[in-house]
Parts: structure tokens; C-alpha cells; sequence
């Protein structure tokens, strides 16, 4: 194979996850353009928003990564089965550390503003919005990762490849939706809104 043949390889691999990223990062937008009444409720998450969306892209990359390394190597069969413990504790230490990082994003959001003198919402509210959209987030990011990398690694494709791009998508699109959804839950819970 030539350098050539390599690279037509790669691109045709990454091409059509990179473009249902670029789709997913616009949907994302979109849905955060129309979060204008939640956003206004909640003083200081929209610093939150980044925070939140990095975490699961570092969380859930990292765990694409984990069970594509065990896939080359022979540890894991491309297949969910309940006695796999390896994939089961890579999943629950993925969505254990995305809620544990995305509650500690909001601590660090609301002190970081209170010490800027800038209006921020109760820290029960961002804590609350941090875990309920990490959760969720986190349930959908690991379904989603350990399914494409499967479904990709069976069909001859390179799960490192593809990780990248699905695990960017599935996590601006699903927590910028899940985020809303926490937002409205949270302050449905705290007779806010």
C-alpha cells in the first residue's frame, strides 16, 4: 500500500462522520440559540456551556479510545454481552467521571463568578443542572460510542478513526439538548420556571 492509497483510506473512513459532525455541531447551535428564556433564568451557564460540552468530548473520547485499543488488542469481543466486565467498567467509569467532572465545572463556574462580582444563580441550580444533563448525556454518550465503535470495528473500519467525530457530535448535539432539558427539569424542581 502506498502513501497515497493510505491517505484515500483515512478520508474515506473519516469523511462521512466528519460531515454528520459538522451537521450535529449546527443542530447543537441551533438548539443553543433557542435556549435565550433559560439562559437569561440561570445566570452564569452559558460560561457553564463549554465546560460542559469539553467534558463529555474528554470523558466519552477517552472511552472510544479505551474500547478501540481493547478491540485491537484482542481483550474485548465487538459485541455488548452482560458478563463483559472490562466494557462494563469502562462505561461506568466514563459516566461516573463525566457527572463527577461536569459537577466540579459547575463549583468551579460559580465560585470563579462570584469572585468576578458577576451575577450567578444559586449554586444548588448549577450543581442540579451539571448532574442532570451529565447523566443524561452520559447514559445516551455511552450507548452511542460503545455501538458505533462495535458496529464500525465489525464492518472492517478503524474505531480510532471514527470515535473522534461521533463522540464530538453525539455530545454537542445530545448536551446542548439534554442541558435544556436539565435547565427546564431543575428549575421546574425549584418552582423557578
Amino acid at each position: 500500500m502506498t502513501v497515497r492509497d493510505v491517505a484515500i483510506e483515512a478520508y474515506k473512513e473519516a469523511l462521512p462522520a466528519l460531515a454528520a459532525s459538522l451537521v450535529g455541531g449546527l443542530v447543537a447551535g441551533v438548539v443553543l440559540g433557542g435556549m435565550r428564556a433559560e439562559l437569561r433564568a440561570v445566570p452564569g451557564l452559558l460560561v457553564l456551556v463549554p465546560a460542559l460540552l469539553a467534558t463529555r468530548g474528554n470523558v466519552y473520547g477517552s472511552l472510544g479510545a479505551r474500547i478501540a485499543t481493547a478491540l485491537h488488542q484482542g481483550l474485548i469481543e465487538p459485541r455488548v454481552t452482560g458478563g463483559d466486565e472490562r466494557l462494563r467498567a469502562a462505561a461506568t467509569a466514563a459516566l461516573a467521571n463525566g457527572v463527577l467532572t461536569s459537577t466540579f465545572a459547575a463549583v468551579v463556574a460559580f465560585f470563579l463568578l462570584t469572585f468576578l462580582g458577576s451575577r450567578v444563580a444559586p449554586l444548588s441550580i448549577l450543581v442540579g443542572v451539571a448532574i442532570v444533563a451529565g447523566l443524561l448525556s452520559g447514559i445516551v454518550l455511552t450507548v452511542v460510542v460503545v455501538s458505533v465503535v462495535f458496529a464500525g470495528y465489525r464492518r472492517g473500519r478503524n474505531p480510532d478513526t471514527i470515535v473522534g467525530p461521533v463522540v464530538t457530535t453525539t455530545g454537542d448535539v445530545f448536551g446542548v439538548l439534554f442541558l435544556l432539558i436539565a435547565v427546564r427539569t431543575v428549575l421546574a424542581v425549584a418552582g423557578v420556571f
